[in-house]
């Protein structure tokens, strides 16, 4: 008869004597497959970098890393947003632990026509979820980073002709008591600039762009606070932070502003 193997020994589980838990701990960098909600064709895959985290109580040395990818990888090869939940819950159980986070940051496209000629072109947006599993209860934080172009008041006031303009990120952080499409909060962000941006323009859109923006000068304070005032209007909005920062064509500085309801 062949001898049984001895049993490994489970370091993480030895005893730590620092008296000192720890928040979170666990897996990071993963790029996972992920389908989510998509306004206009239902469903949208696209690639995820996704981290996995737990506490960790001050009694034990370390966490099983290996738990986290079995858990991930127990609801499929395609993580749905409807997933999230589970995921939390699972590794609450898997890891013994009180709270569990989730962190999923992605790009999402959209197909945008341009202006005048109608032509249309796909644009890429960073959008992000943060769910944190405390028990049995869910905090669920979207955020949406959106390319947008602002043209400075102060330098079409005093200039002659012309006024200095740049392209601008705005991150927009939401929680909400329904779920939000990341579509809408786009479209509130490039509403609230001086003109959104495209990724194909012929020259009469360039044109209708450029003056669309001259008409319409922002400051990167007026730019968080009109989004402010969009999700003050929002009634499923319950929490935001709102961070605008301009790449300035005429400094070498950047301009920033934030604003947060809390």
């Amino acid at each position: 008869l062949g001898k049984s193997p001895e049993p490994m020994h489970d370091k993480q589980n030895e005893r730590d004597h620092r008296e000192l838990r720890i928040d979170k701990v666990g897996v990071r960098g993963l790029r996972f497959p992920i389908q989510i909600r998509d306004k206009a064709h239902s469903v949208q895959n696209t690639i995820a970098t996704i981290g996995l985290f737990v506490d960790l109580p001050k009694e034990f040395k370390g966490t099983h890393m290996s738990r986290f990818i079995e858990v991930l990888n127990a609801h499929g090869s395609v993580v749905h947003v409807e997933n999230i939940t589970g995921i939390l819950h699972a590794m609450q159980r898997k890891l013994n632990a009180a709270t569990a986070h989730l962190e999923m940051e992605f790009p999402f496209f959209l197909t945008k026509e341009a202006p005048v000629t109608g032509m249309s072109g796909v644009m890429d947006y960073t959008a992000r979820f943060d769910a944190t599993a405390c028990g049995p209860d869910i905090d669920f934080l979207l955020t949406v980073k959106v390319g947008v172009t602002t043209l400075c008041p102060c330098s079409k006031a005093i200039s002659e002709y012309g006024a200095h303009n740049q392209r601008g990120l705005c991150t927009v952080q939401i929680r909400s008591r329904k779920a939000v499409w990341i579509e809408d909060l786009i479209a509130l962000v490039e509403q609230s600039a001086s003109s959104e941006l495209y990724s194909l323009l012929k020259r009469r859109d360039e044109k209708a762009v450029t003056e669309r923006a001259y008409e319409n000068p922002v400051f990167v304070e007026d730019l968080v606070r009109n989004v402010a005032v969009k999700l003050n209007a929002h009634r499923d909005v319950t929490w935001y932070r709102v961070e605008a920062e301009n790449f300035e064509s005429i400094h070498n500085h950047n301009a920033y502003a934030c604003i947060e309801k809390g």
